[in-house]
């Protein structure tokens, strides 16, 4: 037996998946709002003592107040915020639920996940660029030493850990690392400084860090292996091996690019392979389909952000009910 037919399905419960839904909830639209992780899984899965660089009014959605201890919030505020949001909204939300399938059928789209399915009218894509990491393409990197997310420091304690890249998350991981006792720190940057847009009270530290010589860095070189205890990487001079426990690519994510090819979106013929959508509506190439958030931006992950992506919600639901 088939689900009641939606006005609208929201893939992504991020905060502009949220936003998405508080919009349709507003105008008396059916929907239903999915993702395969938790409520707002990207930001849960950010470093336990994260501070946003954005300050707490600028995270908001739905008209509700984001009360925070300090002007820039912490992960652990933004996931109280974001819960009691949707508690007050009460949207529908359909989480540790997969899409596995979407396909157009005359005028609805048939949306399939792991769970069950469902037909809809619409469909939103805020599906954000936190599940699929860059990979570092070298013999070892399969190891389960191996990681592409950063939870805390504690586990580190103690151990020789390489960092790679550059960007504000490899930043902080990095200096927290030194500050909570890992042996020794060392970070493997394919760039010739640090990242430009490294938050302004982060960069002086690690550059001082690095001058001091308290964490190693080599630019311009890049991992060649990885073994079980050792790390083998190129530098402008030099081929370097050195003692190692864990290696935390802190590389950088993309977006669900196989989804949007499967719904047929189009995409700009760049170097970031920007999705196609008009900017007063939100439409993407493919009939009632809309993107939102960070998507929108493809490869340049940096365009979009929570504070200036909110405004997505409202114009694609009123493109919805004017249509």
């Amino acid at each position: 037996m088939r689900n009641k037919i939606q006005d609208l399905i929201i893939i992504g419960a991020g905060p502009i998946g949220l936003a998405c839904g508080i919009e349709a909830q507003k105008n008396d639209l059916e929907h239903l709002i999915f993702d395969k992780g938790c409520l707002v899984n990207s930001l849960y899965r950010y470093p336990m003592n994260m501070t946003f660089f954005s300050t707490s009014d600028k995270l908001e959605i739905g008209g509700v107040p984001f009360i925070s201890h300090n002007a820039k919030p912490t992960r652990a505020e933004a996931l109280e915020y974001y819960r009691r949001v949707t508690s007050h909204w009460k949207l529908p939300l359909r989480l540790y639920e997969k899409i596995t399938k979407v396909r157009r059928e005359d005028d609805l789209f048939e949306v399939t996940t792991d769970k069950g399915n469902y037909q809809s009218k619409k469909i939103i894509i805020a599906t954000g660029f936190y599940d699929f990491p860059y990979l570092l393409n070298v013999p070892g990197e399969q190891l389960p030493k191996v990681l592409h997310y950063y939870k805390e420091a504690h586990p580190f304690f103690g151990m020789n850990v390489v960092v790679v890249g550059a960007a504000n998350s490899a930043v902080d991981v990095a200096l927290e690392l030194y500050r909570k006792g890992s042996k020794s720190v060392t970070m493997i940057i394919r760039e010739k400084e640090i990242g430009q847009n490294v938050k302004y009270w982060s960069k002086p530290d690690i550059i001082n860090r690095i001058k001091e010589g308290s964490i190693k860095a080599y630019f311009d070189s890049q991992i060649e292996e990885i073994t079980a205890d050792q790390v083998r990487f190129k530098t402008p001079k030099e081929i370097k091996t050195i003692d190692n426990d864990f290696v935390l690519a802190m590389t950088g994510y993309q977006p669900n690019f196989e989804l949007l090819e499967s719904l047929g979106v189009q995409f700009h013929m760049d170097e970031y392979r920007t999705p196609i959508y008009d900017s007063d509506s939100m439409r993407s190439t493919t009939e009632g389909v809309y993107l939102a958030g960070v998507v929108c931006g493809g490869l340049k992950t940096n365009k979009w952000f929570i504070e200036n992506s909110r405004d997505h919600a409202p114009m694609i639901i009123e493109d919805i009910v004017g249509s």
